[in-house]
């Protein structure tokens, strides 16, 4: 629908900048336009960028005579009073373009503002302002302490246009049900110690460990090169200690390295006559130095921690009340906890930055879980909106950490081996099992399962990520891949989460668990838990330091 009415060069320019955001405006509005930009002192760009903020908030795509009526009365003139109440004295005074995260800002600036002043007042002015909290007429969860309870410190409407839980999410009729179990779960209480003895949890090799960001994407394809052929030679080496092999070529980048024995009579085909697929790294021998041998209760959840049709929260909530519950001794809780494929953040209908959703969400478990004492271990994920998308991933950072919960929180990357008591555990959040299921090529005669195999490969190539080239979403750094992506010994408990189907399995003796994802769309998931004990060395070989493991439906 073409401009028309006086000023058609403003008119124009007006209809090309609305079109290119997918807005539309009736004949009559345009004249309207032309008229407020002069009258606001804003060119044609920046009074369509305020149309863009206003049409976001309010889903208004079409513009009329009316709607333009409440975007100047209840949006434009606001909008501008509050720019000029926060400029300071080396501001010009322009109003400018100021997006929704700067006016939520003002709006908490000047609440705070508001209530100094109050404190400040007399009785009889003050009295007109305070809220007066009662039986009947409760404080908002704004007001209300946050030690109180989780679901009060957490407020989803302060960043998101729309609170509503979810109903397919409330409605469900299966929470609590065990859906897979491991070893012998007869009897078990799966309650823990809060933490409680002498607990140890740590990074295996923390002086090696990735402990902070890094510089990435500017690594050259050489250095790639360099990367896969020193783990190919490295591999491949193992393998001809082990095999007693005399010597062999390697040729290619392969997913799996293996050695083949065979003939290439004719130059061009090359006849496979014997495999040779290497084993897995020995297991970790504790020390006296890595705690008690104490059974230790542990909880595995990932992420996303909230439905996909709203950011309440709720299945977090939910989870916080099973740890409150239960007390586990540790607490693991793999990303992603704002997740980039959320509806809500792909449409940027949030209302505050990713930043201070993941802190709020933060400071939630950690409020919500300090009276148990269960020490929390974070693992961050390639779909943390807010986080650095790169393999391996750097662990979270979060100054705000209060002291008397610095002991048991305990942020790590992506992947990495924790000891707990001297039990090793192999964490990452990366969905490998859907990224090398996507590649590999087995046989249909095969009797092992495809999990099996999958995670047979993962401990048999003594990487976290054996494969080249990686999934179209991952982004590797190869330098860092080396020196933090690799098995430095078989984990005794390998959490690996997947969008596939949730498993707990024994291969090779390390057991392996999928938990799940705590939500699913728009209803609920699963969560794992294990015990685990450190087994005393008695020359009877050795055996699983999971004693059982169950998945559990939020």
């Amino acid at each position: 629908m073409g401009p028309g009415g006086a000023g058609s060069v403003s008119a124009e320019r007006l209809a090309s900048e609305l079109q290119m955001f997918g807005l539309d405006c009736e004949e009559a509005a345009y004249e309207k336009l032309v008229e407020l930009c002069p009258l606001y002192r804003k060119t044609e760009d920046e009074l369509v960028a305020e149309l863009v903020a206003f049409s976001t908030n309010t889903g208004k795509v079409y513009l009329t005579l009316e709607n333009l009526s409440s975007f100047e009365s209840e949006f434009l003139t606001k909008r501008i009073a509050r720019a000029r109440h926060g400029t300071t004295k080396k501001d010009s005074g322009h109003p400018g373009t100021w997006d929704i995260v700067s006016i939520q800002e003002l709006i908490e600036v000047e609440a705070k503002e508001e209530t100094l002043l109050n404190s400040y007042t007399t009785p009889s002015k003050g009295s007109q302002k305070r809220s007066v909290s009662t039986p009947e007429t409760p404080q908002s969860k704004r007001n209300v302490s946050a030690a109180c309870s989780p679901h009060l410190l957490f407020s989803p409407a302060s960043f998101s246009p729309s609170a509503t839980p979810s109903q397919k999410y409330s409605s469900r009729s299966s929470r609590g049900e065990v859906v897979t179990t491991f070893g012998s779960t007869q009897g078990m209480s799966w309650s823990g110690k809060g933490g409680g003895g002498s607990l140890s949890v740590k990074v295996l090799d923390a002086a090696k460990a990735l402990t902070g960001n890094y510089k990435c994407m500017f690594q050259k394809l050489t250095d790639v090169r360099e990367v896969l052929t020193c783990r190919i030679e490295e591999l491949g080496h193992e393998l001809k200690e082990l095999h007693h092999i005399e010597a062999f070529s390697p040729v290619s980048v392969p997913v799996q390295v293996v050695v083949m024995e065979g003939a290439n009579s004719t130059g061009k085909k090359f006849i496979a006559t014997k495999l040779y697929e290497g084993v897995p790294l020995p297991f970790y021998q504790p020390t006296e130095e890595d705690g008690d041998s104490d059974q230790r209760m542990i909880l595995v959840a990932c992420g996303p921690y909230t439905t996909s049709d709203n950011v309440t929260y709720d299945p977090m909530m939910d989870l916080i009340d099973v740890i409150r519950r239960d007390q586990p001794d540790v607490c693991i809780l793999l990303g992603p906890f704002l997740d980039a494929k959320h509806e809500q953040v792909e449409n940027c209908q949030l209302t505050s930055t990713f930043e201070n959703v993941f802190k709020s969400c933060l400071r939630t478990i950690l409020e919500g879980t300090r009276s148990s004492g269960t020490h929390l271990v974070f693992v961050p994920s390639l779909r943390d909106v807010h986080h650095q998308p790169v393999y391996p991933q750097p662990p979270f950072s979060f100054p705000e950490l209060p002291k008397e919960d610095i002991k048991r929180v305990h942020f790590v990357s992506d992947p990495c081996n924790l000891s707990i008591n001297g039990v090793i555990l192999g964490l990452t959040s990366t969905d490998l099992l859907l990224h090398m299921g996507a590649e590999e090529i087995t046989s249909s005669s095969s009797a092992s399962d495809r999990f099996s195999r999958i995670l047979k490969h993962v401990l048999t190539q003594r990487s976290y990520y054996p494969l080249y080239p990686p999934f179209e979403e991952m982004s590797i750094d190869y330098e860092h891949f080396y020196s933090h992506a690799q098995l430095p010994i078989t984990p005794d408990v390998f959490i690996i989460p997947s969008d596939l189907r949730y498993f707990v399995k024994d291969i090779l003796g390390c057991v392996c668990m999928n938990p799940g994802r705590l939500t699913k769309g728009q209803v609920g998931g699963t969560f794992g838990r294990l015990y685990i004990s450190r087994q005393a060395a008695d020359g009877s070989g050795r055996r699983s330091p999971c004693t059982a493991a169950q998945v559990v439906k939020i």
